[in-house]
Order: C-alpha cells, then structure tokens, then sequence
C-alpha cells in the first residue's frame, strides 16, 4: 500500500486516510508510518471544548461522539474534512463499503478497491466469518459490480518491507 500511495502522490493525486480509529489516534503515528500530513487523516472525532483556564488556552476532549467514522460515517466525514467525492477509494472491510459507494456515485471514472486479506502466514487473514475485519457484504457487492479485489494472497510479492 506505500508503494502505491507514492506512486499515486508522484503522479498527481492527493492521498487521504480515511480511517474508523479516533483522529487524535491515528495522526500520533500515521503522519510518520505513511508519510501523510495530519490534516489530510479523517477518524473519528468526540466532543471537544475550548478551556482558557489561567490564560492557558487548550482543547479539551469531553465523553461523546460526534463522528463514527466507519460504515455510513465515512461519506461523512470525507464530506467534512475533504469536501469531494474521492475518484478512487481503497478500503479491506465492510466498515468501508459506504465509502466506495460514495465514490462510485463520482460524476467522474472511479477506482474501488478492497484489498482482501488472505495471507494468515504472512499478516492476517480475514473474510466472511472472521472474528474481526469482516468482509462478506462489500466482497459480494465488489464481485457483483465488477470493482476492483486485490487478494494479498495471491497477488502481493511482499507484504511487509522487512520480508524483502
């Protein structure tokens, strides 16, 4: 996946992750994992207020959500943070079908993917009754609309950089 996300930024395109983990979470350690800045990391998002306590301004997070970004919360959220349908979404589980239908109701040609997690040896395997990481709608979906299934199984030479 960083080799695509560079060749897509080397030619032309934007990179966003769009992610159903807590924003505050994943910009700590995916600006440095995947090289994107944080402003362009979509989660989920909780209350939040404004505190000026003794001229010491902060943010303070408070119980409450107020974005889900997983399942319908995704359109959503990539409609606040980034303002456009995406022209190609790249996704692993159902948590991200929503997201390739937001994308495929571009105006313009678009690319869905969902990267299919086979390989139990080399990383983890999950499908239609896995304990976590269920895909069984949006593999089916995928199949019946033609949409692009990398199956890491059979179509990665290298999952990971260190097996190189």
């Amino acid at each position: 996946m960083l080799e695509l996300m560079t060749y897509l930024e080397a030619n032309g395109f934007t990179n966003f992750i769009v992610s159903g983990g807590d924003i505050d979470f994943m910009r700590a350690w995916a600006t440095e994992t995947y090289g994107i800045p944080s402003h362009r990391i979509v989660g989920s998002t909780v209350e939040a207020e404004y505190d000026n306590t003794d001229g010491k301004a902060s943010v303070i997070r408070l119980p409450g959500v107020v974005l889900a970004d997983r399942g319908d919360g995704k359109p959503i959220g990539i409609y606040r943070h980034i303002g456009k349908k995406p022209i190609f979404a790249a996704g692993n589980s159902d948590g991200d079908l929503e997201m390739l239908h937001y994308t495929d109701a571009n105006a313009h040609p678009s690319l869905k993917l969902y990267v299919h997690h086979t390989d139990e040896t080399r990383e983890w395997a999950y499908d239609r009754d896995s304990p976590i990481g269920e895909l069984n709608k949006g593999l089916d979906e995928a199949m019946a609309k033609n949409w692009t299934i990398a199956n890491m199984k059979k179509r990665w030479n290298t999952v990971f950089s260190f097996e190189k």
